[in-house]
């Protein structure tokens, strides 16, 4: 029961100095939802190799979309004739960045992290862009249709289904409805879109990632990830065993990396947490080489292998040079605001929460059901359910 009490207490303080600017954060992406013409962006996409690419990175940093949410957006821009490099400077820079990121960066983190982070995606995406463009070139004209070997790629659903669950409540890209004109239809729009949808795909991994985050506080000893995990490229590397597997947004990647810090982890070393485990998955790589082809992908995750250590090195080269300590640093942010603002926003929220962690629920019970349903048919039929099962529907 104590340690039930220590990790409740350690998770509602992070979630009360983290939720104003995760408000703030919706916002902005619900704003970007309503202003920013898809089709415009795609237009600038296309031609050139190294125009695109820069677009493709700067647009990308400020979009909240995590990486199974990011792949149907990718492949609409495919459709619509972004090049390769553009998609997969897309494709790296969303994830890793986004403004719902940002902020929450900036009250959980410090400001240099906070800085470092989405320029960190553009320096990667951008480079990743790039070594595409050029070392994929005969390719460029080839698979400007290669989205269309990829089964699942009729909607924006299909593929997040297929990456992972988190974007499972996003609306299938045929059946978005057409953007309202009007500045107050927008700003609803906007508002609905990010209190609502954007809510939804983030929430349950927001809540995973706090739990987590509480989990390290409470269990790890201060000096055991110092003595691993303190700087230098062993704690990189480590850091990236521990990140490319895995799934976790970015926006969830941030408690986590603030209670890492916290024990003694180097901030060169969360920072390539925060690059490397929003960005690569291994079903979200499976997408990828459906979508962009296998040397694409090799690309991709290299330049983020590479890209994520470097960086990392070079933000603990510059913490040391400046004599700062980062734990010192941590969080300072949030105390500039009130105390009721914080909470307030974290009951909002929870309150917000509610109904997506219900729908998971059911979602769930659902699928257990299902299982236990055919599994109760197969086993009380007298033919061979395996070949059954295994028949093409």
């Amino acid at each position: 029961m104590h340690f039930l009490m220590e990790l409740a207490s350690e998770s509602w303080r992070l979630l009360v100095e983290a939720a104003p600017y995760v408000l703030l954060g919706l916002l902005g992406g619900g704003l970007l939802k309503a202003f920013l013409d898809p089709e415009w962006v795609a237009r600038n996409l296309g031609r050139g190799r190294v125009k695109p690419v820069l677009k493709a990175a700067l647009w990308g940093v400020p979009l909240p979309l995590c990486s199974c949410g990011v792949l149907p957006a990718a492949a609409a821009l495919k459709k619509q004739g972004a090049n390769s490099g553009a998609t997969t400077a897309f494709v790296i820079a969303t994830p890793e960045s986004g403004l719902d990121s940002i902020t929450i960066s900036y009250a959980l983190l410090d400001p240099i992290l906070t800085v470092a982070r989405p320029l960190a995606a553009f320096i990667t995406a951008t480079l990743a862009g790039l070594a595409e463009n050029y070392l994929g070139r005969e390719r460029l004209g080839h698979r400007q249709d290669a989205v269309a070997i990829t089964p699942a790629a009729p909607s924006g659903l299909d593929l997040a289904a297929l990456a992972c669950g988190c974007c499972a409540t996003a609306p299938a890209s045929g059946q978005e409805a057409a953007t309202p004109q009007g500045l107050a239809s927008r700003l609803r729009l906007g508002l609905g879109y990010a209190l609502g949808e954007l809510w939804a795909d983030l929430a349950l991994w927001f809540l995973l990632g706090l739990l987590l985050a509480g989990l390290v506080g409470v269990l790890v000893p201060n000096d055991l990830l110092a003595r691993h995990l303190g700087g230098g490229i062993s704690a990189m590397l480590l850091m990236l065993l521990l990140a490319v597997p895995i799934y976790v947004c970015a926006t969830a990647s941030t408690p986590i990396a603030a209670a890492l810090i916290l024990k003694g982890v180097s901030p060169g070393a969360a920072l390539v947490f925060l690059l490397a485990g929003p960005a690569t998955n291994l079903a979200t790589l499976t997408v990828l080489t459906g979508l962009l082809g296998r040397r694409a992908t090799a690309i991709y995750l290299t330049s983020i292998v590479v890209c994520a250590v470097a960086l990392g090195l070079a933000v603990d080269w510059l913490y040391t040079a400046l004599g700062i300590n980062p734990v010192a640093m941590l969080g300072q942010a949030a105390e500039l605001l009130p105390e009721w603002l914080g909470q307030a926003g974290a009951g909002l929220l929870l309150l917000l929460s509610l109904p997506v962690l219900g729908r998971r629920l059911r979602a769930g019970l659902d699928r257990l059901r299902h299982r236990q349903t055919a599994t109760s048919a197969c086993a009380s039929s007298s033919c061979g359910c395996s070949e059954e099962a295994a028949r093409p529907r």
